[in-house]
């Protein structure tokens, strides 16, 4: 199963989180997720969510079996002693940061993708293509 934005395209959500998962990981960091934890499919603590949010540690040391996948994020954690297991759409990851530096991306929380930055103004003479470029002709001189 696949995730898809809202122009149906593959989104880009799933590697940007695997990607900084990874560079976080790789610098020596925290990886830690935020989440909306009022989506629906999102299951984590109840006790642990506060104003509708959750921030997970996705380190190798605080989850077994974690699982970045491109629907969702999967792995089983202790809180407060007690092993729970966490899953959270895609959709629901509202940003990835380093703990320790605060480092990291968020993603939008209406919309599964940033909105591409306008397009510049065209300017008022269009280039001329390739192949219209001048070029030196050959004539016949008699």
């Amino acid at each position: 199963m696949t995730s898809k934005d809202t122009g149906g395209g593959v989104s880009r959500r799933p590697y940007l989180l695997r990607a900084m998962h990874e560079w976080i990981t790789d610098s020596g960091h925290t990886p830690h997720v935020i989440v909306d934890a009022l989506r629906p499919g999102v299951e984590v603590p109840a006790a642990y969510v506060k104003d509708g949010k959750i921030v997970l540690n996705l380190s190798m040391t605080a989850t077994q079996r974690l699982q970045l996948k491109n629907d969702g994020i999967d792995f089983d954690a202790r809180f407060a002693g007690v092993v729970h297991h966490v899953r959270v759409p895609m959709q629901a990851v509202l940003g990835v940061y380093a703990r320790e530096t605060g480092e990291g991306m968020i993603f939008s929380e209406t919309e599964n993708e940033p909105t591409p930055p306008e397009s510049p103004a065209p300017p008022d003479k269009p280039p001329a293509a390739s192949g219209e470029q001048r070029r030196a002709r050959l004539t016949v001189v008699k």
